[in-house]
């Protein structure tokens, strides 16, 4: 259902969960471990949400700032850092917090990209996080390029799916970003 419903956040949330175990949770919680940063962020274990990033901060900082971009994305897209469900079906508490970690850093993809949140964005993103991560979710996520128009369809397969699996297999392990660091980063 959450394929067909993309605005069932809460669906697509369980699809994420129940297809991430046993397999994938646990193999981008390893790429974590083998990290120095990734074990930092298992260890502190942050959060990112409106209690936790000050959005009048991050408008504040400097223009190309990697926390200004994401606060103006937000901003421009109408949403906010606590948009994300909480994760329920991942027994394994280090492994839920990395499901959460994931979902509450997809907006940082967002902003970095440029990508905006409207199916064609959306999808985009998902195969270059599909790429990167080999969740589940981003992979199926990636059939709703179905529902674009036929030139979206054809910008999607021509522009955006070699960009989304080129930088996703070149990239080290997004998880690994501790983006609260990085805010004032250019």
């Amino acid at each position: 259902m959450s394929l067909l419903n993309p605005r069932r956040g809460d669906l697509i949330a369980a699809l994420g969960e129940a297809t991430a175990t046993p397999y994938f949770i646990y193999r981008l919680r390893d790429a974590m471990l083998s990290d120095p940063t990734g074990r930092r962020i298992l260890r502190n274990r942050p959060r990112i949400n409106s209690q936790t990033l000050s959005l009048t901060s991050l408008r504040n900082l400097p223009k190309n700032s990697v926390g200004r971009v994401y606060g103006m994305w937000l901003d421009r897209e109408g949403v906010t850092p606590d948009t994300r469900d909480s994760v329920k079906y991942i027994d394994d508490e280090e492994c839920a917090y990395v499901m959460q970690r994931y979902r509450e850093c997809h907006d940082f993809y967002h902003a970095i990209t440029g990508l905006p949140v409207m199916v064609e964005g959306e999808v985009a993103l998902k195969a270059f996080e599909f790429a990167n991560t080999l969740l589940p979710m981003t992979g199926l996520s990636m059939f709703a390029v179905t529902r674009l128009k036929p030139a979206e369809r054809a910008r999607f397969w021509s522009t955006y799916l070699p960009w989304a699996v080129g930088n996703g297999i070149r990239s080290k392990e997004v998880l690994t970003v501790y983006w609260e660091e990085e805010l004032e980063r250019d």
